[in-house]
């Protein structure tokens, strides 16, 4: 093998495999666009399995019996059946609906009598995700207003306002974001989930939100899988062990007198149910999984979240079987509510309700006869809401069901206090803005950060690095708080976010700086393996981009970004000892950067508290142990880029690392020999190489937006534009939640995607550029697509004929050979700029996904 592993080809578009989870479930009739002009995504046929036929009819006795913790309180159910007795139909209606801050304003909170609002992962208020903390309270306090009105002669019931805080208030600039997930099941601690579970319910109740989305509870079994990162582990035991503590951080204990209220917050189990096993771990796709396993394995954090207090559950995306959970009554009322004794109200996922056979996201009675007893219909509400009305009207739904989702939300407000007539910013805790990012809840954070930390390799015990040493330090990722935060970070992707950002955290760069300086070393900084001193070792920082969701699923679990490997190997060519430290969300198979690191430490992503991280790895003048590490595999570690699904205990386990592996300084283990790297995924995986994955650049690429007058914007975020306007990326849905970007032109400007680890060599290869694509408006000059060399070496292929045909006739696939390029004048074998799309007038296109196919015979340079 060569010395640098072969360029991956493989990553597979994330709304390729978003397609293949509708395909599964039969839902794609309703939502693709009119199938006369809709080009299906490349590759969505291989990814696609046929469900059964027949959903398994479901068997309660299969499952573990539970009670409802709660003893019936005698003035709870007579106010609600009071306010039931008062409320109308439309009240009623509107009770069971939940909106989008961005799509609602509060007065129409208040005409609708919406029973909550959300706020996205790309939501906040004024539509910038940056808003201020105080922002957030003003805008809790107007629509607490609004929905309290009885000015139109309703009872005026607040509204509940929910958010994605799911590692820390992680929406608020400012505040602690905490490890995800996947690195506090590393930490193995349960009292430090309960400490992280009452801090972030402190931080949330400062502006003025009642409820979060968290935690969740899907035991992951592929890892190629998107939301590997939000799992605490394979292994149920840990999930089930994690469940209660969190909830009671969240919530406080049932029979405690700030149960509820103060400065707890009402938490979600989600998503119920068999999340974490989907076949191949497609994103919203089919559990086959059998019942037993899903009670036993998916189902094992239920119990004991119930048991803890657990008052909201929400449906899962998946189907089991081809059956989608929003609409499965035998999962959500003869399990969840009769078998498990869950006592609170179920709510849907982001228009999840419109998966289900037979629905829109604004018409479907169906899930709430199936027990979703509120809708997360995010910008459908409206349509909703007039769809309901009609059908408790003619019937399809029976007032006496209305009644039961209506009474069950209404018990969880009143035993919040929600309707002891008191604005959110009257309530204890809100407004104090000290509590976000406080030192107390830094602190807690730091202590997740070291405890999660795993060492896979140490070898010569070169770990821990004396404080007193002169080290380098690589990577852009080392001071990053945003890429170290992953997902779900002030915005849904996480991308985008600056230092500035995170105004109370520290970098993994500043935590070393600071620790080096305690103890007399010095530390530089390089992008690159250079150095203007030579060091006496150094730490590479490196590892994915932020994502969310189906954005994050893959094909394989290959490491394809060769930035990491090519510092490694310099350095390691140097003759200096190397640190590699990797972020990720999940485990991934990267044998060559194992090999070429004395020491390789699994960060995870560990959150805003860098510093955690600087004392496990930093020893002190003496290179004595400040803190040892603690953290062992959550997920298994593959053997092969392909060893997926990997899970402890199953047939033929023999991943590289084994759950539970962890090396610490007190136990140091044996040196790791030379790890095998045949296995790397190359060119004949035949998937294709992606340069942007779902409007958002592949593995490996920049995306930017470049002008005439050369000012470039990187694309991250829901919208990114350059400073002249001449060029804007809006973040737009297709199959599901922001999976492309429509692109608007108004002058001369470029959409350019640059390879992070240098020039490519593509000269070797008989490839294709192919494009999924829209055209919603043709354009007004002319346009270019641009493969470059260097400073004077570029080829440029004329596209402008192709767009102008294209528009208006929906999603399209466009391929050009490498070699039209190459006759144009490029260079293949120093590929600087994969690709630029420039237009030197008005144009508006979407782009779902451009990568490197294989060419075939006949293709032409026409596009």
């Amino acid at each position: 093998m060569d010395a640098v592993k072969e360029q991956t080809m493989t990553r597979t578009s994330k709304s390729a495999l978003l397609f293949s989870a509708l395909v599964t479930a039969g839902l794609l009739a309703a939502c693709q666009p009119e199938a006369s002009d809709t080009v299906a995504p490349a590759g969505a046929a291989e990814a696609v399995d046929a469900a059964p036929a027949v959903p398994p009819a479901i068997n309660p006795d299969v499952w573990p019996a539970g009670e409802t913790p709660f003893e019936e309180d005698a003035a709870i159910e007579a106010r609600v059946q009071d306010l039931l007795s008062r409320m109308s139909v439309e009240e009623k209606v509107g009770q069971v609906i939940q909106a989008d801050i961005n799509s609602i304003t509060p007065e129409e909170v208040g005409t609708y009598n919406l029973g909550s609002v959300l706020n996205g992962g790309n939501s906040a208020p004024g539509a910038n995700n940056y808003a201020a903390a105080p922002e957030w309270l003003a805008l809790a306090d107007d629509i607490w207003a609004a929905s309290t009105n009885t000015a139109d002669g309703g009872l005026g019931v607040p509204a509940l306002w929910g958010t994605d805080a799911v590692h820390g208030h992680n929406n608020i600039v400012g505040a602690t974001i905490f490890p995800h997930n996947i690195g506090l099941g590393a930490a193995r601690n349960p009292d430090l989930i309960r400490q992280i579970g009452e801090a972030t319910a402190r931080e949330v109740r400062v502006t003025g939100q009642d409820w979060t989305f968290a935690p969740t509870l899907a035991v992951v079994r592929d890892d190629r899988w998107g939301r590997t990162y939000e799992s605490y582990s394979e292994n149920p035991d840990i999930v089930a062990a994690y469940a209660s503590e969190m909830i009671e951080g969240l919530q406080g204990a049932i029979g405690d007198e700030d149960f509820l209220v103060g400065e707890h917050v009402l938490a979600t189990a989600k998503h119920f149910i068999g999340d974490g096993g989907t076949h191949r771990g497609i994103d919203q796709g089919d559990n086959r999984e059998s019942e037993h396993d899903l009670a036993y394995i998916h189902g094992a954090g239920y119990p004991p979240a119930i048991e803890a207090g657990a008052l909201s559950v929400m449906a899962s995306f998946n189907s089991w079987h081809g059956e989608k959970l929003h609409g499965h009554s035998g999962l959500l009322d003869d399990v969840l509510v009769d078998r498990m004794g869950f006592h609170g109200f179920v709510v849907g996922d982001w228009n999840g309700h419109g998966q289900i056979e037979g629905c829109t996201p604004t018409d479907c009675a169906a899930a709430l006869n199936a027990g979703v007893d509120m809708f997360m219909a995010s910008d459908s509400w409206r349509g909703l809401h007039a769809s309901l009305l009609r059908d408790v009207e003619n019937g399809t739904v029976s007032h006496e069901r209305l009644d039961e989702a209506v009474g069950r939300i209404l018990r969880v407000k009143l035993r919040m206090g929600l309707l002891d007539d008191v604005r959110p910013s009257g309530r204890e805790g809100s407004g104090l803005y000290e509590h976000l990012g406080s030192d107390a809840h830094r602190a807690i954070a730091r202590q997740a950060v070291r405890e999660s930390l795993v060492l896979l390799k140490n070898d010569n015990q070169l770990l821990p690095l004396a404080g007193s040493s002169d080290l380098l330090v690589v990577g852009v990722h080392a001071d990053n708080i945003g890429v170290a935060s992953g997902g779900w970070t002030i915005n849904w992707q996480g991308e985008g976010n600056e230092n500035s950002d995170f105004p109370n955290g520290q970098s993994i760069l500043g935590g070393i700086v600071e620790a080096v300086a305690e103890f007399g070393g010095t530390v530089e900084h390089a992008m690159t393996a250079e150095y203007t001193a030579r060091p006496d070792a150094a730490i590479v920082v490196f590892g994915e981009e932020p994502y969310a969701e189906f954005q994050g699923d893959r094909a394989h679990l290959d490491f394809d970004d060769e930035s990491g490997l090519q510092a490694l190997q310099a350095l390691q060519a140097d003759g200096i000892p190397t640190v590699a430290v990797f972020l990720s969300g999940r485990p991934m198979w990267m044998n060559p950067e194992i090999n070429a690191s004395d020491a390789f430490v699994a960060a995870w992503l560990p959150g805003s508290e860098g510093g955690g991280v600087a004392d496990v790895l930093i020893g002190d003048d003496q290179g004595e142990m400040r803190h040892d590490f603690k953290g062992v595999l959550p997920f298994s570690w593959p053997a092969t880029p392909h060893q997926t699904p990997l899970n402890v205990g199953d047939e033929g386990y023999d991943p590289l690392f084994a759950y539970d592996y962890g090396l610490s300084y007190a136990q140091p283990g044996e040196t790791l020999g030379e790890l095998d790297e045949s296995a790397a995924v190359t060119a004949d995986a035949g998937e294709g190489l992606s340069l942007i994955n779902a409007g958002r650049a592949g593995s490996g690429f920049a995306l930017s937006l470049v002008d005439a007058v050369s000012d470039r914007v990187d694309v991250s975020g829901p919208s990114s534009a350059v400073a002249s306007g001449a060029l804007v990326a809006q973040a737009e849905d297709r199959f599901a939640q922001e999976d492309t970007r429509r692109f608007s032109w108004t002058d001369e400007a470029s959409l350019e995607v640059t390879p992070l680890a240098g020039p490519l060599d593509w000269s070797g290869d008989t490839l294709a550029i192919q494009f999924t694509y829209d055209v919603s408006a043709a354009p007004a000059g002319q346009v270019t697509a641009t493969v470059g060399c260097g400073d004077g070496c570029a080829g440029a292929v004329d596209i402008t004929q192709g767009l102008t045909i294209a528009e208006g006739k929906g999603w399209r696939e466009a391929v050009l050979p490498l070699s039209c390029f190459a006759e144009a004048g490029a260079d293949l074998a120093t590929v600087s700029l994969a690709l630029s799309l420039t237009s030197d007038d008005a144009l508006t296109m979407g782009l779902a996904d451009i990568r490197l196919v294989d060419a075939t015979d006949g293709m032409s340079c026409e596009f």
